[in-house]
């Protein structure tokens, strides 16, 4: 069976003749696998584009080294459209420790090495040779968060925006489907690409002559170069011009000529949500995979619900402030119920819906009446340090959404795995959402993001401070009491951020010793394009207060996270080095309080009567190892991007 029977679109010669096409408007280029789900942007841009009349072809994975690959549909006749993935694709290929990853969930058969490094840029040099002439636009995660001049982790120095370096025409940024079509709209009428100037959601280069008169000038390339407190000025601006309503233009100086970006796109209506998603997807990755064992990325959504779109949790470490946008939009219920009844008929369906969410699940309207008209507030944050007096704190909609969605009756169970917020949860004084999703919707165990224990980095992070968290689990484990349920909270946390010495590392490493718990994985700060984090991980200083942040980096990094999981033999020698290095060298011997045994071997509780027992979290969380998060590198806009938390 072709792709095109199986209402695939074209990607390749035969399938255009079979639809009797002589020439394809738009080519759309992609770093992952093509995936015909709304999770997957290649997918999302599209459909948006094929249902604005547009004939659109598609070219997933092209072999970088054959000029031929990129030239299998033809000269396109309005524009080609490209996107590195829903990651950024130097995250996709390399952790944290900046060493290749064995595997590619966008990929068919989970084969790493399908895309080049920094395929956008990649891509375009290899256009540019097949279409001479032909505009180029570039968008999704790696564009989006790369727009301005930026700090690479990989290369371990600043960067151009990425507009400059790809030689493209256009940037969209941000989820794009508006934008695409204003841009198709544009072309498709005979208007020359260099003249698409007041686009929002779109960045283009400018002479000093063409420059916006209202526009908001940025620290340039070449000062950031000089003077790392200017790139931490240029991150705060770009930061609070994020904002549909009241942002400004932005211009940012590389040598003689400008990188500008147009304010935002307003984020996507309701009913414009609705659209997007109710589109012909066939929710399945393409024919032409099924003999290299599927693209594994998919079975993490296939039978998952988005929700909701936005996030105004702020994480310093999450991009999607950069991305998604503060403001949060959500789909109807008839739209979602709509979906549900599309996925009992997939292949493979089992009664289990896995997850309704977003980028936060329990966010399903913006955080304050203000915002729909003044839009988000530049000076303060909607839940950091606390949640702000005017935020309407209300999960009764998501309760009333999933009672109908657990009342179908083709549904055993509907599942929230795509995080909660439990600052927000607790802020509520109805306890009912809270009740409801232990009794219904979590299976044994709720993961949740604290991230880490010490104040000090939680402040860094944007996050709550412990209390919160404590008072959390503390409720979790009283309403699980009266449910007469036993389920766990498995958190998220992670090491090496920016703010955290050895002395909060160590903090943490006694928290899960105290709590018994011993993380099967764990995070370590990944400083990833676009966001706050990574500008404190780079300049050493906090782009809010301007004041010097202390940063792990080096063997310290590898200590912090070698703490973290004290119990493997692996580490003991980084453990009793960062012990001794912090003056604590009173938690290396054989008392109760200790991290770790003084003799070779082991630690204390290789030795105890426990020894070879891990805790019933840690079981948990050894059941869905390696499971990915689900909303991560989502987003579009030409390519894309949980929600990419940049982490």
């Amino acid at each position: 069976m072709t792709g095109i029977s199986s209402g695939f679109l074209p990607v390749s010669a035969h399938d255009m003749k079979e639809l009797g096409w002589d020439a394809v408007d738009i080519v759309y280029i992609s770093g992952d696998a093509y995936v015909d789900h709304p999770s997957f942007a290649v997918s999302v841009i599209t459909r948006v584009l094929t249902a604005a009349g547009y004939r659109v072809g598609v070219i997933a994975q092209p072999d970088w080294h054959s000029l031929e690959a990129f030239t299998v549909l033809g000269r396109p006749k309005l524009a080609v459209m490209i996107g590195a993935g829903n990651l950024d694709s130097m995250v996709a290929h390399y952790t944290a420790a900046k060493k290749p990853r064995s595997q590619d969930l966008y990929s068919p058969g989970g084969v790493a090495g399908k895309r080049p490094d920094r395929a956008t840029l990649v891509y375009c040099n290899r256009v540019k040779e097949a279409f001479p002439g032909v505009p180029i636009m570039i968008g999704g995660i790696e564009a989006s968060l790369r727009r301005f001049a930026h700090y690479d982790y990989w290369q371990d120095a600043l960067r151009r925006s990425i507009l400059f370096d790809s030689r493209a025409d256009l940037l969209l940024y941000g989820m794009g489907e508006k934008a695409v079509v204003e841009v198709a709209d544009a072309i498709a009428a005979g208007k020359n690409v260099a003249d698409l100037k007041n686009i929002r959601g779109t960045c283009y280069i400018a002479g000093k002559n063409d420059l916006p008169d209202k526009a908001l000038m940025l620290p340039s390339y070449e000062d950031i170069c000089k003077d790392k407190v200017r790139y931490a000025d240029a991150t705060r601006i770009t930061f609070f011009e994020q904002d549909a309503i009241r942002g400004k233009i932005l211009a940012q100086p590389h040598g003689d000529r400008y990188l500008v970006q147009n304010p935002p796109m307003p984020p996507l209506s309701g009913a414009e949500l609705d659209a997007v998603y109710e589109l012909p997807y066939t929710r399945r990755a393409h024919p032409m995979y099924e003999s290299m064992g599927g693209v594994p990325g998919l079975a993490e959504v296939q039978f998952s619900i988005t929700s909701s779109r936005g996030c105004f949790g702020s994480c310093n470490f999450c991009s999607l402030t950069f991305h998604q946008g503060r403001c949060v939009t959500s789909r109807s219920h008839a739209s979602i119920l709509k979906e549900a009844e599309i996925i009992k008929d997939l292949p493979g369906f089992k009664g289990y819906i896995h997850d309704v969410g977003g980028p936060t699940a329990n966010f399903r309207k913006p955080a304050c009446t203000k915002q729909k008209t003044q839009g988000v507030c530049a000076d303060k944050r909607c839940l950091y340090p606390t949640p702000c007096r005017a935020m309407q704190i209300d999960h009764n909609d998501y309760l009333a959404l999933l009672r109908k969605l657990r009342a179908l009756p083709y549904i055993k169970k509907v599942f929230i795995r795509s995080g909660i917020r439990f600052d927000y949860l607790l802020a509520d004084t109805d306890k009912t959402f809270f009740r409801e999703l232990l009794q219904h919707h979590v299976s044994g165990q709720l993961k949740v993001a604290p991230e880490h224990v010490a104040n000090a980095v939680l402040s860094a992070m944007g996050k709550p401070a412990h209390d919160v968290y404590r008072r959390f689990k503390d409720q979790f484990d009283k309403i699980n009491k009266e449910l007469g349920k036993q389920q766990f909270v498995v958190p998220y946390l992670m090491s090496g951020h920016p703010g955290s010495t050895l002395k909060e590392a160590i903090q943490l490493a006694e928290y899960l010793r105290k709590e018994k718990i011993r993380p099967e994985q764990v995070q370590d700060f990944y400083p990833t394009p676009g966001s706050v984090s990574t500008a404190m991980y780079y300049t050493g200083v906090d782009p809010f207060t301007m004041k010097p942040i202390h940063v792990p980096k080096g063997e310290e990094k590898v200590m912090q996270r070698a703490l973290l999981q004290a119990f493997l033999p692996a580490n003991r020698a980084q453990v009793i080095k960062a012990l001794k290095q912090a003056g604590r060298e009173d938690l290396i011997g054989f008392g109760p309080q200790c991290l770790i045994l003084p003799a070779t071997g082991g630690n204390k509780h290789d030795k105890s009567k426990n020894s070879g027992r891990k805790s019933r979290i840690s079981e948990n969380q050894k059941r869905t190892a390696g499971r990915s998060k689900q909303f991560e590198g989502k987003g579009h806009s030409s390519g894309s991007g949980r929600h990419h938390r940049g982490r």
